[in-house]
């Protein structure tokens, strides 16, 4: 709603020009004389009117600061912008760095950090804050609470409670997570709901408050009192914590810096997950902790596998084992098939083996009695060459009756010449007795061995036209000229057909 300002009648706009820089704000307009009475002659402003001029008088009085102070409650928007506090002991402001000046600044913002910010106040209508609006940021050395966190982390690190070999691996699917946290608040709340999307497991919560005073001794006694639990017992005992907060400025996430939380959660035997903060924020929780989670979402998300990935992880496995498992049988079922093809018949193996075997037996009965026809004929042709017993027993006698006839005549001429003393003596009657028993024992052998012999036992030897031998009957042909040697001469025979089972041949 407008106000008339002026001479009665005329009209103007609520807003003036500013002053220039340094110069006084001009005094605020009175307001116009009423047709009606009024009831007090104070101004009557509307909010925006009493807005600008507050805004006009901080941007008139101080144009360009330097401001002092450490950064708290550092926040980046998408936008681009960054909204910052920048604080001292006794007094916080309000500071904004629009997105033309982010490159420009000179360093990057962070908790904790005491700067020297460059810019110029201005108020900020809708919430009638003033604020300053920097575009230029310069260090002034850390932050007292920055200094000592920092101090009592290089503490623990040399105690070795953040060692990377501390670390415990996550359980893959816990039966019981728990949750200690504030009980109010989003934090819970997204929690309870990823855990009931991903997969649903049991929650125990350890309700603490995650600020102000005594809030790190109650965090700390939780971690412990979750670790204290008998697995078993009437409370179940979780298979992973995790420790959680929303975001915050450093002075608000200063309970996870304390060193008997610190203490607590790298002294924990449950696998334990830190969730302070956002992803930005760094707490000394989260070097003991096993496992960093960006948000408490993630934390949940970290604790539960999703059922929906574990599905599909199964799913693809079997689908993989199943098509190794066919791989496998059709690579053996080719390397049978290859083999079967490189052995022979089995059938044909068979049938030529018994076909050699029919081959061999045949042979062999054939074999055998040409043998002992081949050894036979040899027999046969050998004893042709042998001289006859009987001829050389004659050829022997004939010897010895001319030694005999040509001793007598010696021993007729010794006589005639009176030698016989000499041609009688000992030596020659045993060199004559030596030679008598040498011939008598040649004779016997001979004998021994002469069919004649058998022959004259009642036998006869059968032999064909050519002269060899006949054994056997079946070898005798009917009508075959024949000779039939006795032990006193030959016979002449031709052969009939007879009984050759009973061995008989009828001449």
């Amino acid at each position: 709603m407008g106000k008339n300002f002026g001479r009665p009648g005329g009209s103007r706009q609520a807003t003036t020009p500013a002053p220039p820089s340094g110069a006084r704000p001009p005094p605020l307009p009175y307001p116009p004389a009423m047709t009606e009475p009024v009831a007090s002659n104070i101004p009557e402003y509307t909010v925006s009117e009493l807005s600008g001029a507050v805004k006009r008088t901080l941007e008139g009085n101080f144009g360009r600061v330097r401001v002092r102070g450490e950064i708290t409650e550092l926040k980046r928007y998408s936008s681009g912008h960054i909204y910052f506090a920048l604080k001292d002991e006794g007094a916080k402001i309000k500071a904004v760095v629009w997105k033309f000046a982010v490159p420009r600044l000179g360093l990057a913002p962070e908790d904790g950090v005491e700067v020297i910010a460059t810019g110029k106040l201005s108020a900020y209508g809708e919430r009638s804050e003033y604020q300053l609006i920097v575009d230029r940021l310069d260090y002034a050395g850390a932050g007292a609470l920055l200094a000592r966190v920092e101090a009592l982390r290089l503490k623990l690190a040399a105690e070795g409670l953040f060692a990377a070999e501390r670390k415990r691996a996550l359980p893959l699917l816990p039966a019981v997570v728990g949750v200690i946290t504030s009980p109010q608040g989003a934090v819970i709340q997204d929690i309870r709901t990823t855990i009931l999307r991903r997969f649903p497991r049991r929650i125990l919560l350890w309700p603490v408050p995650v600020q102000g005073e005594g809030a790190a001794a109650r965090i700390a006694a939780a971690i412990d009192g979750f670790s204290a639990l008998p697995p078993g017992g009437p409370i179940p005992r979780p298979d992973v914590l995790i420790v959680a907060r929303g975001g915050g400025s450093l002075e608000d996430l200063m309970a996870f810096n304390d060193e008997a939380v610190v203490r607590a959660a790298a002294a924990c035997t449950i696998p334990l997950i830190s969730a302070v903060g956002h992803e930005t924020d760094t707490t000394l929780i989260d070097h003991a902790a096993d496992r960093r989670a960006a948000t408490p979402t993630a934390a949940a998300e970290l604790a539960v596998p999703s059922r929906a990935d574990l599905l599909a992880d199964l799913q693809h496995k079997a689908a993989r084992l199943s098509g190794a498992t066919n791989r496998i049988v059709q690579e053996r079922r080719l390397r049978l098939q290859r083999a079967e093809r490189g052995l022979p018949d089995l059938a044909s193996l068979l049938g030529t083996a018994r076909q050699r075997l029919d081959d061999r037996a045949a042979r062999l009965a054939l074999a055998l009695p040409n043998l002992v026809r081949q050894r036979r004929a040899r027999l046969v042709d050998v004893e042709r060459h042998l001289t006859a017993p009987t001829a050389l027993l004659a050829a022997r006698r004939a010897t010895l009756d001319l030694l005999a006839t040509r001793q007598h005549a010696a021993l007729r001429r010794a006589i005639a010449v009176r030698t016989l003393p000499r041609l009688t003596d000992a030596p020659l009657r045993a060199a004559l007795r030596e030679g008598r028993a040498r011939l008598e024992g040649l004779a016997a052998r001979l004998e021994s061995v002469s069919h004649h012999a058998v022959l004259a036992r009642g036998y006869a030897a059968v032999f064909d036209a050519a002269g060899h031998p006949l054994t056997t009957a079946a070898s005798v042909k009917p009508g075959a000229a024949l000779r039939i040697e006795f032990a006193d001469g030959d016979v002449q025979a031709t052969a009939a057909r007879g009984d050759r089972r009973q061995g008989a041949l009828p001449l």
